[in-house]
């Protein structure tokens, strides 16, 4: 039994939690309590861990000013081994589930950096900057979902009144599994699937995995002994509800009077994002909320300190999403920028002077799968990543576009925290990145077509992120699983249509999983109906890997028929699980 934490117990503890990760990978991932077949947060917490831990073999760095830790049994500093970890982790973090505990090692790893030794009460202290960390990571946090039970996992570590490490962190284990317990009592969806909290399940895996790493030595270490439980959908995922106006700006300001601000704006409205860069004098924060009342969402601004770039965006149709697709989400890594958002016209003389009205060297980076939709992409001048990309990959793909301003299509609500995270790595290499939420490739689409490089790169972004918004995107997939959804229960094999992420369709399939194609031809033109109800001028159809010969000639001729004045454009896109991705415009 360990008395402080050393290097060796950090290798020990993540080659024991991805081997527990990896033994309840299929578990995770198959117990997912919504239709469509993105159950991947076991998978994504795997690559995640993998990360980290090849990161851990690479040759240590040098010690690092402000590393106080005393060295372990063979002289290694504990706080570079911490870092590797964390950042090995962010660099390979897939998904929100990824993302979130990327966070929670980094929040540790802070705190280890500048500890004379880590005992009991430096753990409980780590797992508070963790908990901190993770709450930060998400755009408005969900109780009931990983973010509660790494909040119970610090509470019962500083509820201990001891400095005995192991002592701590199986407190903080013991709470953070009585936390994933209580998960169904927090979120009716849950309680309905008789599951717990995905993202929640790998973090008390984790735990364990510490208490059994700080209970060996290396000479008789064991793999930890994982406890018993289930899985749901990662945080972000559930929507909220709905604004007239998304308000965002750049804020200097000290984080006393953010903390002020933030109570504003979370009384004011819903989807708040408030993230800090740490630098300057005072630091910038990139400031993100959905309101009705805009003055008073600015007003708050300008008291806690100097606003800036401000852009505000209509939410049209008032979707009922928690990330909506007119988010510009500047960058927060980088340094502020003097600028003007859209309307703010006493800034543009110094945005001019800062050299802002540059048009040139700019990219795009999209995420896709299947062959048509790639070439497509690639057609618009893009560089294409594969579906469920790491932060590495994402990283990687910005440094092929050569480009010093990137945007980030990811086309996908589980990408878009790698995104965000692959944004914050890029500024720190001098590379300005912009993430345009796009939930659908049929939105990266609409954003693509408006895309013009002789615009200023902010007012282009708009553009962009408002020509994605204003495009409604639908689904035609297959259901993996019995679920109850807003449209009623479906069971799998049954066909399900859903409109921005919603299912508004089903149609009952052979329990095979196999649908016919006049089925599939029926789910699609309801679906297609329900979305023009409300308005449209141009539909945009792409077909998928298995779609019927005849199914892009049928759904022409519906439309013909009952929507004569609508534009249609078709493509074959070969995307995996979706037989149709609809867009209207």
């Amino acid at each position: 039994m360990l008395e402080t934490l050393d290097a060796a117990a950090v290798h020990r503890w993540c080659g024991a939690g991805l081997a527990a990760l990896r033994a309840h990978q299929h578990e995770i991932d198959e117990l997912n309590v919504y239709p469509v077949p993105d159950g991947d947060t076991g998978t994504n917490l795997v690559l995640t861990l993998t990360s980290a831990q090849e990161a851990l073999e690479e040759p240590p760095d040098a010690p690092e000013t402000g590393d106080t830790a005393e060295p372990g049994p063979d002289g290694t500093l504990l706080g570079p081994v911490m870092r590797r970890m964390a950042r090995g982790a962010l660099l390979g973090a897939r998904g929100n589930s990824g993302v979130i505990v990327s966070q929670i090692l980094r929040g540790m790893a802070d705190t280890f950096a500048t500890a004379v030794s880590v005992r009991g009460a430096e753990l409980a202290t780590a797992l508070r900057t963790a908990s901190e960390a993770a709450y930060a990571a998400v755009a408005r946090p969900v109780e009931g979902t990983v973010l509660s039970v790494a909040a119970a996992a610090a509470e019962g570590a500083g509820g201990i009144k001891s400095d005995d490490l192991l002592a701590v962190a199986r407190a903080a284990a013991r709470a953070a599994a009585e936390a994933l317990a209580r998960t169904p009592q927090q979120l009716p969806v849950l309680a309905h699937a008789g599951v717990v909290d995905a993202g929640g399940r790998g973090l008390v895996l984790l735990l364990d995995a510490l208490v059994e790493a700080l209970s060996t030595t290396a000479a008789d270490g064991k793999p930890a002994s994982p406890a018993t439980a289930t899985t749901v959908p990662v945080p972000g995922e559930l929507p909220d509800g709905g604004f007239g106006y998304e308000v965002q700006f750049l804020l200097d300001a000290e984080p006393a009077a953010v903390e002020v601000m933030k109570r504003t704006l979370d009384g004011l409205g819903d989807s708040l994002v408030v993230v800090g860069t740490g630098e300057g004098r005072p630091p910038t924060w990139n400031v993100h909320v959905h309101v009705d009342d805009i003055g008073a969402a600015i007003e708050a601004g300008i008291v806690a300190g100097r606003p800036h770039r401000i852009s505000v965006n209509r939410l049209e149709d008032r979707i009922h999403d928690h990330a909506h697709p007119h988010a510009t989400h500047p960058d927060p890594g980088t340094q502020a920028e003097p600028g003007a958002g859209a309307g703010d016209e006493n800034l543009l003389e110094e945005h001019a002077e800062t050299g802002g009205w540059e048009t040139g060297d700019r990219g795009a980076v999209v995420v896709a799968a299947g062959e048509g939709l790639t070439s497509l992409f690639v057609d618009e001048g893009t560089v294409v990543v594969g579906r469920n990309p790491s932060t590495a990959e994402m990283l990687a793909a910005v440094a092929q576009t050569g480009a010093r301003r990137v945007v980030l299509l990811p086309n996908d609500a589980n990408t878009h925290a790698v995104a965000v995270s692959a944004a914050q790595e890029a500024a720190a290499a001098g590379t300005r990145v912009v993430v345009v939420p796009t939930r659908s490739p049929v939105q990266a689409l609409a954003a693509l077509a408006v895309r013009d490089s002789q615009r200023r790169f902010d007012d282009d972004v708009i553009a962009m992120a408002e020509a994605a918004g204003a495009c409604r995107y639908g689904e035609v997939t297959t259901a993996a699983r019995e679920a109850l959804t807003v449209a009623g229960r479906c069971h799998p094999g049954d066909l399900l249509g859903l409109i921005d992420g919603e299912v508004n369709v089903i149609s009952g399939g052979p329990e095979d999983g196999t649908a016919s194609d006049a089925a599939l031809a029926d789910v699609s033109r309801r679906l297609l109906d329900r979305m023009l109800g409300g308005g449209g001028e141009l539909v945009t159809l792409v077909l998928g890997a298995d779609a019927p010969a005849a199914l892009e000639e049928t759904l022409r001729a519906h439309l013909a028929q009952a929507w004569p004045f609508v534009e249609v454009q078709c493509y074959t896109g070969g995307q995996p699980r979706y037989h149709l991705l609809a867009g209207v415009e």
